[in-house]
């Protein structure tokens, strides 16, 4: 898991339940089934960093991250790619394919 695909499932998460550390980060990506390339707590911080710079994620200090303010329609969107990326992940393909965002929705960005 890279790109977008990494930075909604850690913003989600980040907005569901608060500030969390790379490392709290990190075994929540492994708890749900996905797996990072490369070092781990590298991808993460270099994937919120972008976050940071769009506003959707703080800085708590080092190695802390916590949630932003989101609008809805941009949260709504994150939650419905996280929710297929998690039914991928468990090998429900079919929830991903029902809500819309497959292969061909992310040709569309």
């Amino acid at each position: 898991m890279r790109g977008i695909e990494l930075r909604y499932v850690l913003t989600h998460h980040l907005l569901h339940h608060g500030t969390c550390s790379i490392a709290e980060l990190a075994a929540e990506l492994d708890s749900r089934g996905f797996c990072v390339q490369g070092r781990p707590s590298k991808a993460i911080s270099d994937a919120l960093r972008w976050e940071r710079e769009h506003g959707r994620v703080f800085r708590r200090g080092r190695g802390r991250y916590g949630p932003a303010r989101v609008p809805r329609s941009t949260e709504y969107r994150i939650h419905r790619r996280v929710m297929a990326l998690r039914a991928q992940a468990t090998g429900d393909g079919a929830a991903g394919a029902a809500t819309g965002d497959g292969a061909a929705d992310q040709g569309s960005r």
